[in-house]
């Protein structure tokens, strides 16, 4: 993810912060134990190989504009924990990235295919557009990257 951020988008020291999987982080232990016991090691492990990330981190309390400008990415456990905000800030034109792929994936953050995404009057081609646009634009940005050992 850090390769990624700094090849195809010129972030030069990525901000990342790690989203916790259960709620609020599981608050010590007391909410589930999997925040303490594999996301934060794995954060520990990205910062000592020089990655600028923290968590795991309450995620109902990522998103808001204050805390949107400490970090670059945000690395979210699950699909809804992630989309829900960007679907509520950029509903219309928002674009998904999966980074660390050896090869550039976007999606329109309303889905691929508008038939299933809900009601169509309330969808436009906008983010549809914005996806071929900002896959064009990475796929030019740096060659293929393979996936980190």
């Amino acid at each position: 993810m850090a390769r990624d951020l700094t090849a195809r988008f010129g972030i030069s020291r990525p901000r990342i912060v790690v989203a916790g999987l259960n709620p609020h982080a599981g608050e010590e232990g007391a909410l589930g134990e999997e925040d303490g016991a594999v996301v934060a090691p794995a954060v520990k492990r990205l910062q000592a190989e020089g990655i600028d990330a923290i968590g795991p981190l309450p995620a109902d309390s990522l998103f808001h504009e204050r805390a949107r400008a400490t970090y670059d990415v945000a690395l979210c456990m699950y699909h809804d924990q992630a989309l829900i905000p960007i679907k509520t800030l950029a509903f219309d034109h928002a674009v998904n990235v999966t980074l660390g792929l050896p090869f550039v994936r976007t999606s329109p953050d309303h889905g691929t295919r508008i038939r299933y995404s809900g009601n169509r009057r309330l969808l436009t081609h906008r983010a549809w557009w914005q996806r071929s646009a900002l896959a064009a634009r990475l796929s030019t940005a740096a060659p293929a990257l393979v996936p980190a050992k």
